[in-house]
């Protein structure tokens, strides 16, 4: 039997865990209702169960036959600051929280590939399960990490997996090399002076500062960035005032820049700091600035991408991998996993729907069995290399 006719036999159980989990989300660092249930069913299961890395993070740990080979597979358990707007019968329960991008998904897949592996042990080596918080820009692959996480449980590789609502359904997508961009956050802190707002002249309009310089970020993908080089600066959030008749004191822009290039993301960063500067001395302003690298490049191994990209071919087919897919400008911090240990992303196509991170989002539950297969397989494949 094809782990992914196995894993289909108990379909049903995962998908009400994904359920579940989707109907009580949880933000990063918070997720210890999550995090107690997948320890749980790990346990079940009977494999070696770590908890609390990076606060809330989960490691399981199943020895197969002897074997030196360690193979790490890593899913995601946070939500995202969204109120959902879908009617389904398992929408959140939590106001202002849902699973906006499938990371309930993530986390049940790897579930399901865990109990497969526990009941049929037919790999050799060591499994390791990691089971990761506040992936959305909130650094929990980086407190895993620093919590010990390769120390205390070394591997030799680590793959992930995330679905891509865009589809085609069942579509297979890695890369090696560059798969997803690094990312900076960025605040911009506008104090000009306050006024009454029939009386300008009397006052600094930060608002009006505020606007001309989010214009004039734009600027820099088009007029200081190589065309032939990929970046993005997006501006998100603009607070400022709270009276029709007052012209505030301060003015506030939030915003990304994503970037793949070292050079490049350090020039944006140098003329979003140059521009400020040009802006608070034209109106005689202060702005602050304040740039936070918050993912790196995401860097598929090649040896690892080419054998994730083999798996999925026999699991799936010919027809259904994309072995060389076009990179991607969003972020994601397995980066920082790659980074310090060799390894592969992957994409996995739904049936097309909203996109990530909209409200009306829901995880298509007929890629469970796909993405659990294809995680169990990888670690039998890869622990026999």
């Amino acid at each position: 039997m094809s782990p992914i006719d196995r894993i289909r036999s108990y379909a049903d159980e995962l998908t009400a865990l994904r359920r579940d989990l989707h109907a009580h989300p949880e933000i990063g660092f918070e997720e210890v209702r999550t995090s107690a249930i997948v320890a749980e069913h790990l346990e079940k299961f009977g494999i070696e169960v770590h908890r609390g890395l990076g606060k809330t993070g989960v490691v399981g740990v199943l020895q197969g036959r002897p074997g030196k080979r360690r193979i790490g597979l890593r899913a995601d358990m946070d939500a995202l600051p969204i109120t959902e707007e879908t009617n389904l019968p398992y929408r959140s329960t939590t106001p202002g929280t849902m699973h906006a991008c499938g990371h309930d998904g993530h986390t049940t897949m790897l579930v399901g590939a865990a109990r497969y592996l526990a009941e049929t042990r037919d790999f050799d080596g060591t499994a390791v399960f990691v089971f990761q918080p506040a992936e959305e820009g909130l650094g929990g692959a980086r407190a895993m990490i620093a919590d010990g996480l390769f120390e205390r449980f070394p591997v030799d590789e680590i793959y992930a997996l995330h679905n891509a609502p865009q589809g085609p359904h069942g579509v297979f997508q890695t890369r090696a090399g560059p798969m997803m961009a690094a990312a900076d956050f960025f605040d911009i802190r506008i104090t000009g002076r306050g006024a009454h707002a029939a009386m300008p002249q009397q006052g600094i309009d930060p608002i009006v500062i505020a606007t001309g310089l989010a214009q004039a970020m734009q600027s820099i993908v088009s007029r200081n960035s190589d065309p032939l080089k990929a970046a993005v600066v997006s501006i998100t959030q603009v607070h400022a005032g709270a009276a029709y008749n007052v012209i505030p004191e301060g003015a506030h822009l939030a915003g990304t820049v994503r970037t793949f290039d070292a050079g490049l993301r350090k020039l944006v960063g140098q003329r979003i700091r140059e521009l400020a500067q040009g802006f608070a001395a034209a109106y005689g302003a202060t702005i602050e600035v304040d740039l936070r690298d918050v993912f790196s490049v995401l860097d598929n191994s090649a040896e690892q991408a080419r054998a994730a990209a083999e798996i999925a071919t026999e699991l799936f087919g010919t027809d259904k991998v994309d072995a060389d897919t076009i990179p991607r400008m969003g972020s994601e911090d397995f980066a920082d996993m790659v980074a310090a240990v060799p390894g592969a992303y992957a994409w996995l196509g739904a049936t097309p729907g909203p996109g990530l991170h909209n409200a009306s989002f829901d995880f298509d539950d007929s890629l469970i069995p796909l993405g659990a297969a294809y995680l169990a397989r990888v670690v039998e494949r890869r622990a026999r290399v």
